[in-house]
């Protein structure tokens, strides 16, 4: 076995260094990524453009999920008959058994099977766990339910990250890459704008799980129309020890993505990029205590920064907190959807102007002003008029501030800093380190709302 995957690789060798020669020859000045060169200007956007919106599917369904507990808890807890136990009801919003799950293994899923394949079996559970979940008829069916569909939300933002930096051409990348926060706050807002007659229709909520069923067939459906990553493609030479050379492929790929006259210049970056890599694949100890250890730190961190920033619990428990407080979970929530959405929409014009590291410390820095307003509302110097104003401000404003920059940000930085012999496994690895801190963060906040009555902290 060794020696077929050492005579594998040297075939892969040889071809590089044809692509190389022969495309440097005909097209000598290859400028970026794509294949941009003087002379022909910049690939369309307008061809990867679908492709783009097909793998946001992902992130949709990703922010739906992540918000549909929040107008329906209250009547799924009284209809299965588990109200008051608040252990059962974080677990049932937080689904992050699945989600920790769905991550860790997303990176070998993609180096296994594809994007195309991954993309499917991501949807797959997401079906089967919303039609559980439609159906339950206790609590256990629900939290088993929950489980599948956090499955599909771990492998989710993974794949459509990876994807969107991998298809998109270079100068609209930072641009396709916000596309993918976009689609999770456009999920978030539709879930609880379906979510809203829960309170008042018995059984309504059972619809909410079923409408999120649609979108996860249509991914699965429409991804097997899609092309494949043409760098997935490249670089696998041996799939199911079975070797395969998939430049041709990757050619075929190219020329859907980016059009006839960039296909060639894009293989020969594609080649120099991927020129000095190895066969074998990435170990996990390469990454935690290898040479690239500091990057998947620095990764790790970032994802885990994000989550204890305590913004999941904005999104899952917002219902609550507002209706302790005394204000209409309806039109609160509704404006956190539009500050969600608003963030990300300035975030997808920004990010290739400003660049990642200004929006990312501006988003943080943002976040910081933001609780500082709503720590404010519970001191005295605040009028009790207006410190439910100064409190549901504060908060807004700490979603506005987390969707410029350290919603979208970290994911695209990582995936554009990760060589891409290793890409998908550590972004997997950072990307876990996101579920275990937001199930922290989370879970300790819910505990704090509902047995101290804090209202007023809110993040």
């Amino acid at each position: 076995m060794r020696g077929r995957h050492a005579d594998a690789y040297s075939m892969y060798k040889r071809g590089t260094r044809d692509y190389i020669n022969a495309y440097d020859k005909e097209q000598g000045s290859v400028r970026s990524l794509n294949g941009v060169s003087k002379e022909i200007g910049n690939p369309s956007w307008k061809r990867s453009f679908l492709y783009i919106l097909v793998a946001s599917l992902a992130s949709f369904l990703y922010g739906y999920h992540l918000g549909v507990i929040n107008e329906t808890l209250e009547s799924i807890s009284n209809d299965l008959h588990f109200n008051g136990n608040t252990m059962a009801e974080g677990s049932i919003a937080m689904n992050l058994g699945g989600g920790f799950l769905g991550s860790t293994f997303s990176g070998l899923i993609v180096d296994r099977v594809g994007f195309r394949m991954a993309f499917q079996l991501c949807a797959l559970p997401m079906i089967i766990g919303s039609s559980m979940s439609a159906t339950a008829k206790n609590l256990w069916g629900m939290l088993l339910g929950r489980l599948f569909v956090g499955t599909g939300m771990g492998l989710g933002p993974t794949l459509a990250t990876l994807y969107v930096t991998e298809v998109s051409p270079a100068y609209v990348r930072g641009t396709y890459g916000s596309f993918t926060q976009i689609a999770t706050s456009l999920g978030l807002m539709s879930s609880l704008l379906i979510g809203f007659p829960a309170k008042e229709t018995e059984g309504w909520w059972r619809i909410c799980f079923w409408v999120s069923a649609v979108p996860a067939a249509l991914l699965a459906l429409f991804m097997e129309f899609s092309p494949e990553s043409p760098h997935w493609l490249f670089k696998t030479l041996i799939t199911f020890t079975i070797q395969k050379g998939r430049a041709a492929d990757a050619e075929a790929a190219f020329e859907k993505l980016l059009g006839g006259p960039y296909v060639k210049g894009a293989m020969a970056e594609l080649s120099k990029s991927e020129r000095g890599g190895e066969a074998e694949t990435v170990k996990l100890s390469e990454l935690l205590f290898g040479h690239h250890r500091k990057v998947v730190f620095i990764g790790s961190t970032l994802f885990a920064l994000q989550q204890l920033s305590g913004i999941n619990s904005v999104f899952f428990f917002s219902s609550t907190v507002f209706k302790s407080a005394g204000v209409s979970s309806q039109s609160a929530n509704i404006c956190v959807g539009i500050a969600n959405f608003l963030g990300s929409f300035a975030a997808l014009l920004l990010m290739d102007k400003l660049g990642r590291k200004v929006l990312l410390i501006g988003s943080f820095s943002g976040m910081v002003v933001a609780m500082g307003l709503q720590a404010a509302s519970a001191s005295s110097l605040v009028s009790s008029s207006n410190e439910v104003y100064l409190s549901v401000g504060g908060m807004l404003l700490f979603v506005l501030a987390f969707s410029v920059g350290a919603g979208p940000v970290p994911s695209l930085l990582l995936s554009e800093m990760f060589p891409g012999r290793i890409r998908a496994k550590a972004m997997s690895v950072c990307l876990a380190s996101h579920w275990v801190t937001s199930y922290n963060s989370s879970s300790s906040y819910w505990k704090l709302l509902l047995d101290m009555g804090f209202t007023s902290l809110l993040v």
